[in-house]
């Protein structure tokens, strides 16, 4: 699967997908709330996922996800939030980043109000320093580009939701699983550079 997607090709694949597929944005609903997190793709094309630290408030606690959260008042836009969150969470800085764009927003599996969230990619030129906080963040995972697009890891799983039992798609990594929102976003990721658009 690196054969058939150079790494360089690979990120102009991703840059060529937003001219050809704007990102779709999700109804934006009375009341709604919104979040944004980074894909940020470092110069060997590994991915950053973070593994959520365990808080019983937290909806998402324990899962991985990319680094991100809500958009405060005090966020001009989503993508401030999201450059905000990313500097929290993991100490890195994206001031220098170059952005490619965004992926498409989704709205959070049944939530009350919605929760709409904005995924923005960026590409870095070093190998940051990672801080984490504590709080926040378990640890941090760099997964590449390559093993995202080849479908390593990936199948189903069984979830259980209350008194329901749902099939759903996962990816399992270095034993770590990614699924739900995440993934939907990485699918998002990869088929825009499978298909350059």
């Amino acid at each position: 699967t690196d054969l058939d997607y150079p790494p360089m090709r690979m990120l102009g694949l991703l840059e060529k997908s937003y001219i050809q597929r704007p990102c779709q944005l999700a109804e934006d609903h009375e009341g709604s709330r919104q979040a944004a997190v980074a894909v940020i793709v470092r110069p060997n094309h590994g991915v950053l996922f973070i593994r959520r630290a365990e808080n019983e408030r937290d909806p998402w606690s324990g899962h991985m996800a990319l680094p991100g959260g809500r958009v405060d008042p005090g966020d001009a836009t989503a993508e401030a939030a999201a450059r905000r969150e990313v500097l929290e969470e993991v100490g890195v800085k994206l001031g220098n980043a170059r952005k490619l764009g965004m992926l498409d927003q989704l709205v959070s599996p049944p939530m009350t109000p919605p929760l709409i969230v904005s995924a923005f990619v960026y590409v870095i030129e070093h190998d940051p320093p990672v801080v984490l906080d504590p709080k926040e963040v378990a640890s941090v995972h760099w997964f590449g580009l390559d093993r995202l697009i080849g479908g390593e890891g990936r199948g189903e799983f069984l979830y259980k939701h209350g008194d329901h039992e749902l099939v759903l798609p996962r990816v399992d990594l270095d034993g770590n699983r990614i699924w739900g929102m995440t993934l939907r976003l990485v699918d998002d990721l990869v088929g825009r550079i499978q298909h350059g658009g």
